[in-house]
């Protein structure tokens, strides 16, 4: 066997052993999680039968679980509302943060005269505005978006106005010395320099808008995840109180995965 033959076979293992190595390492990551959750899910199973705890305080998670399955036609009549709440309230929120961050951008006049009234406005307690919002636009899916939009837009407008500002200066002279127009700035260097920043926001608005649902079902509705939620724990439901929990949960992470994939296809350095 030659020289070059031998040097071959050691890249070739090499490779072989990085592919292993990176394959036992998503593994371990994937499996990590799950044994936690499951090691929690089983102390919490032992440790509410062993101390005798009332399932109207804690049900047990077996419960949950049969509840989850007997319930499941009610909890999905009750999940969709939320869901097209959450998923409207995600759009419009940020979609209007992104138009007006670009817009601070390319006026500080607007920035100086609008961005403390943003700032005043997030430091309203969600709780607090919203039965201003449903005494404004009623208690119909309106409330609800403007309520999930709200909570969403504050995050994503500073990240998408310190990304939009966060552009090399030699990126930005090199424009000038080629002569580029804003435009072409703004689509060629300021965006794509925001992204990471943009996918950032968005994954946090991604949770948060389904509190905002949530919330505004708090208010004033009759169907939803949060309508659900109160009346369980009016007629102490535990178990379906928890389920609904869940299924809540489960709607957000489902929203985050569904960013961070986007985020994978769009942001590729």
């Amino acid at each position: 066997m030659t020289t070059l033959e031998n040097a071959l076979n050691v890249i070739h293992t090499d490779e072989a052993a990085e592919i292993a190595a990176a394959r036992r390492n998503r593994v371990i990551a994937v499996a990590t999680p799950v044994a936690t959750a499951a090691a929690l899910i089983a102390v919490w199973e032992v440790g509410v039968r062993a101390f005798g705890v009332p399932d109207y305080i804690a049900p047990t998670p077996s419960a949950v679980a049969s509840t989850l399955v007997g319930e499941f036609p009610q909890l999905m009549r009750n999940f969709w509302p939320t869901f097209y709440e959450s998923v409207l309230g995600f759009v419009v929120g940020n979609l209007a943060a992104v138009l007006i961050a670009v817009a601070f951008v390319h006026s500080r006049l607007a920035e100086r005269a609008f961005f403390p009234i943003a700032v005043f406005i997030n430091t309203i307690p969600i709780l607090a505005i919203a039965p201003i919002l449903v005494l404004i636009f009623g208690a119909g899916l309106t409330a609800k978006v403007v309520i999930a939009a709200l909570i969403c837009f504050f995050p994503t407008l500073v990240n998408m106005v310190r990304g939009l500002q966060a552009v090399s200066p030699q990126a930005l002279e090199l424009a000038r010395i080629l002569s580029a127009s804003k435009s072409e700035v703004f689509w060629k260097i300021r965006l794509p320099s925001s992204l990471p920043f943009l996918f950032s926001a968005l994954k946090i608005a991604a949770t948060t808008c389904v509190i905002g649902a949530i919330v505004g079902e708090w208010v004033g509705a009759d169907l939803g995840l949060g309508a659900l939620i109160l009346d369980a724990t009016f007629n102490f439901r535990s178990a379906l109180l928890y389920a609904t929990v869940f299924l809540s949960s489960g709607l957000s992470v489902l929203l985050f995965v569904a960013v961070s994939v986007v985020e994978r296809l769009v942001v590729r350095w």
